[in-house]
C-alpha cells in the first residue's frame, strides 16, 4: 500500500468517527472537507514523504481555507497555483447560507492560507523541495460555523464534545506520526503545539510552536514570515530551500 493510501485511511477513519459529531449551540453547521472534497485531500496527500524534517499542524480548517479545498491552510489560489491540484470539489449535505462551499471557484482569499504557502513558494521555490523537509496536517479536519456564519475553534467547543473530538483527533496525530517518521512536529499556533504534546507524550520526538499566521493575531501582522523563518533557524529546521537540516 502506498504513503499516500495509508493516510488516505487515516483520514478516512478519522472522519468515520467524527460523522456522529452534531451541532451544539451555538454551533449550527459542521462542515468535514475531507469527504465532500475528497479527491482534493488525497491529491494533497500524495505530496507526503517519509523521515520529513517535521510534521507542520495546524488545527482545522477554515471556512475560506481547507473548507473550500480540502487541503490544510487551503487558500484556493495557492492549492491551485503551487500545489497543482484542481480535482473536482463538492459541497457539504447541509450547507451554511452565508458561507457556501465553490470550491476552486471561491473567490475569498484566506490569509492563514496565503502566507503559509506563499512563504513556502517564496523560499521553496516548488511544492516538491517543500515537501522534501514539511508535510502539512490539520489536528482536526471539522469546521464548525455558529449561525451567524462565524468560525468556532475546537477550543471553543462545549466539553461534551470536546472530549470526543479530541481523542479521535489526537490518534490519528499518533497514526500520522507513525507513518511518516518526521524528526520532530510543529505545531503552528499554541493550540495546535498543545494537542501534539498530548498526544505523543509517550513519544521520544521533539513538539516545537511557531506563531500562527491567523490574521487576528496581531503578532503575525507584524511581519509573520520573517517571524516564523527565525523560529525555524533557532529550532535547527529549514526556512527556505538549500538549508540543510
Amino acid at each position: 500500500m502506498s504513503l499516500q493510501s495509508e493516510l488516505s485511511d487515516v483520514s478516512s477513519r478519522l472522519s468515520d468517527t467524527l460523522c456522529d459529531v452534531a451541532p451544539v449551540d451555538p454551533v449550527t453547521h459542521i462542515y468535514d472537507p475531507t469527504r465532500y472534497a475528497v479527491m482534493a485531500h488525497r491529491a494533497f496527500l500524495a505530496y507526503a514523504r517519509i523521515g520529513i524534517d517535521a510534521l507542520l499542524l495546524g488545527m482545522n480548517p477554515g471556512p475560506w481555507g481547507m473548507a473550500q479545498t480540502g487541503v490544510p491552510f487551503g487558500e484556493v489560489a495557492a492549492v491551485r497555483e503551487f500545489l497543482g491540484i484542481n480535482a473536482e470539489i463538492g459541497r457539504p449535505d447541509y450547507e451554511h447560507p452565508k458561507r457556501p462551499v465553490t470550491g476552486l471557484f471561491c473567490t475569498r482569499s484566506e490569509v492563514s492560507g496565503r502566507r503559509l504557502w506563499g512563504w513556502a513558494q517564496s523560499n521553496f521555490g516548488t511544492c516538491d523541495a517543500f515537501f522534501e523537509h514539511y508535510f502539512v496536517w490539520n489536528w482536526c479536519p471539522l469546521a464548525f460555523l455558529e449561525e451567524s456564519g462565524r468560525n468556532r475553534t475546537p477550543d471553543k467547543l462545549p466539553p461534551s464534545t470536546r472530549q470526543a473530538i479530541e481523542d479521535a483527533c489526537d490518534q490519528a496525530i499518533i497514526d500520522v506520526v507513525d507513518l511518516l517518521q518526521p524528526r520532530s512536529v510543529v505545531g503552528v499556533g499554541a493550540f495546535a503545539s498543545k494537542r501534539a504534546r498530548r498526544a505523543l507524550a509517550q513519544r521520544d520526538l521533539p513538539v516545537h510552536q511557531i506563531l500562527h499566521p491567523s490574521p487576528a493575531s496581531p503578532a503575525a501582522n507584524r511581519g509573520w514570515q520573517p517571524q516564523i523563518e527565525a523560529q525555524l533557524e533557532s529550532l535547527g529546521l529549514p526556512a527556505s530551500a538549500g538549508v540543510k537540516s
